[in-house]
């Protein structure tokens, strides 16, 4: 009789990939905590499996790999990011690595516009103003926020995500689309008609800046008060991405000196810790990493990160191999 492969899901994901994986036959064991594992029982909770769905709140070592076993093949990530891969230890084993980019991409950007209006508008404010039952009546200077139509917004980093929310703002709202992004996109320049600029201009024009590159160690830490200093004191930044590309300590100087407007995050450095006086200013939007919450969404990376396990324990290669 043939071995039934073992597959480990480190954290309840949508049905729709757990049963792709239970009927392509295979031993499904879900982890039975709806928390992030601890190291020991990561280690502990992989042992012996032939593949490991993993989250992006599971830090995936050597150490990791070697726990669950030599018949390990395949870890798949429920995330479009990897920085939580120790990419050179997966190398080295020779187990296969993969993440569900694609699928994520418009709902992110919806969710990264959505963040933008809500910081421009002062949208969560309000609503808590009116919770708090303070409201009596229109006045004309309750709650003025700023118009986004005609304003300059950049773009850091034009992938797949950067690039749907340069799109849908320029077509729908009539900005001006600036980026940069270490790789030029000339192609993507003449379709959008948008300008690609230097790091420092881009922080120069900006009205709105929204981030959305990966976390590497080029990355880390992008942004500090030397660049917030460069920015419009009216401007907004978004962050989509990760948090570490902000330094979060820098980031609440410069809004409480007002060296800039305001910030929308839904991603932060010590997740899932926040800085705490970050918690108490009022020119903040702050969401618990939700950027890719739809059903749908969450639906598709989960079957995603299913048939990457399904082709690699068949014999095959991953359909999204990180490397």
């Amino acid at each position: 009789m043939a071995k039934k492969f073992k597959v480990v899901v480190t954290r309840r994901i949508p049905e729709a990939g757990l049963q792709l994986l239970k009927k392509a036959g295979f031993e499904v064991k879900i982890s039975p905590y709806n928390r992030i594992l601890t190291r020991p029982e990561l280690k502990k909770f992989v042992k012996g499996a032939d593949a490991i769905l993993s989250l992006l709140t599971d830090k995936i070592d050597g150490e990791i790999l070697d726990a669950a076993g030599p018949q390990l093949k395949i870890v798949a990530n429920y995330a479009v990011g990897y920085d939580n891969f120790k990419i050179d230890d997966f190398k080295t084993r020779k187990i296969y690595a993969t993440n569900t980019p694609g699928v994520l991409t418009e709902t992110v950007a919806e969710h990264t516009i959505g963040l933008l209006f809500a910081i421009a508008q002062r949208i969560v404010e309000a609503d808590e103003f009116v919770r708090q039952k303070k409201f009596r009546g229109w006045e004309p200077m309750l709650f003025l926020g700023t118009d986004v139509r005609n304003k300059t917004l950049g773009i850091v980093g034009l992938g797949r995500i950067g690039g749907e929310v340069a799109k849908r703002m320029r077509d729908g709202f009539g900005l001006k689309i600036i980026y940069f992004d270490v790789k030029r996109n000339k192609e993507l320049e003449k379709e959008l008609g948008i300008k690609y600029v230097s790091f420092s201009q881009l922080l120069k024009e900006s009205d709105f800046i929204s981030i959305h590159v990966p976390l590497l160690p080029t990355t880390h830490h992008m942004f500090t008060l030397k660049e917030f200093k460069m920015m419009k004191p009216t401007a907004f930044l978004i962050n989509t991405s990760r948090g570490a590309i902000i330094n979060e300590r820098d980031l609440v100087t410069a809004l409480k000196k007002k060296i800039i407007a305001g910030a929308a995050l839904d991603v932060y450095e010590f997740e899932p810790k926040i800085t705490p006086d970050l918690l108490k200013l009022p020119n903040t939007v702050l969401l618990p990493h939700i950027a890719s919450a739809s059903i749908e969404t969450r639906s598709k990376m989960a079957e995603m990160a299913a048939k990457n396990i399904i082709a690699v324990l068949r014999g095959g290669k991953p359909i999204n191999p990180i490397f």
